[in-house]
């Protein structure tokens, strides 16, 4: 994880902050926000489950609680979250966490996208207790708000979202125990959360070694090139030779790093491309299947209504009304 500016001198938390509501945040969003579990005044900790289309940009930092520090987990769509300093693009199968301070963050959520995502939200007594004996080890951003020695608003570089924070999403959305436990798993859900992401050794240097480096610097390189030639793409092969690896080495590391086969993120990238073509008015249905490279039409709708839920001729006209009916709570098939 990229660090953050360091903090320049120990203030004091400030007292008699007005009263904080994050309802009327999502009221664009109706049955879109969900809260799962906590409290973020009473037990320091609050797990929300968001599903939802904007017609408009939506404005999402109001929702940031003063104080805390919020673990946003990216399933789906496109968000910025900008601290003054440097700005955080989160996209699907991503996570960063940030810090809501004075001047406040601006945020925001991409028009006509489907968003679907969990944030965590952390009070600053709740990390006092449990991260103060080894706040030397923790990332900047996390000591810095611990020690009370900033109240800018940071915020960290996305990272992916690997195959076991995915499956810690589903369960976090189906809690596997009964009421009167639920309490205790998610609290234990949000320390582990905690010991995951917010731990780095002392300096504040990166998380990962060299060696995950040059694989992730990798895994980005082969999604600059697919983006570039979503039309027709490399073979598998071809992709190895371009990024320095074998194609079987390859083929794992994607998956490992992205959460998804390369096919099935050419075929994402493609319907991420088509749904942008037609909500902006630049291609009708034919031209956008070309243009992201099907030459069948039929295939083409196929895989927008697997993705989407709807035919391509349709999806402009989608509200969020309609977005709105109840589905399986699975994300779209991707094959």
């Amino acid at each position: 994880m990229s660090s953050v500016r360091p903090p320049i001198q120990r203030v004091e938390p400030s007292a008699g902050s007005p009263a904080f509501a994050e309802a009327p945040a999502w009221s664009a969003v109706g049955a879109g926000w969900r809260p799962l579990f906590g409290n973020f005044r009473k037990l320091g900790f609050s797990f929300e489950w968001h599903d939802f289309t904007p017609e408009e940009e939506l404005n999402w930092a109001r929702s940031f609680h003063p104080g805390s520090i919020e673990l946003c987990l990216n399933l789906d769509g496109s968000a910025t979250i900008e601290d003054g300093q440097q700005s955080a693009k989160l996209s699907t199968r991503t996570f960063a966490f940030y810090h809501q301070g004075d001047p406040p963050l601006v945020a925001t959520r991409r028009a006509g996208e489907r968003h679907r995502f969990i944030t965590v939200e952390f009070s600053p007594t709740f990390l006092d207790e449990h991260l103060r004996k080894q706040a030397e080890n923790l990332h900047p951003l996390v000591r810095a708000v611990i020690k009370r020695e900033t109240r800018a608003s940071l915020v960290t570089s996305p990272e992916r979202l690997g195959t076991s924070l995915q499956q810690l999403v589903e369960s976090l959305r189906h809690c596997p125990v009964f009421s009167p436990a639920q309490e205790m798993w998610f609290r234990c859900k949000a320390l582990e959360l905690a010991a995951h992401l917010f731990y780095g050794p002392a300096g504040g240097e990166l998380f990962c070694t060299r060696a995950q480096r040059a694989a992730r610097e990798r895994v980005e390189r082969v999604r600059v090139i697919l983006k570039e030639r979503l039309q027709s793409p490399p073979s598998l092969d071809e992709l190895g030779k371009l990024v320095g690896c074998s194609p079987f080495y390859l083929s794992r590391l994607f998956s490992q790093e992205a959460g998804m086969t390369i096919q099935q993120y050419i075929r994402q990238s493609r319907m991420e491309r088509a749904a942008e073509l037609l909500r902006t008015g630049k291609c009708n249905v034919t031209e956008a299947a070309l243009e992201v490279g099907y030459n069948s039409l039929s295939h083409f709708s196929s895989a927008f209504h697997a993705t989407f839920g709807c035919c391509p001729g349709l999806y402009p006209l989608r509200t969020p009304t309609q977005q709105g009916i109840p589905e399986q709570d699975s994300p779209p098939k991707r094959t």
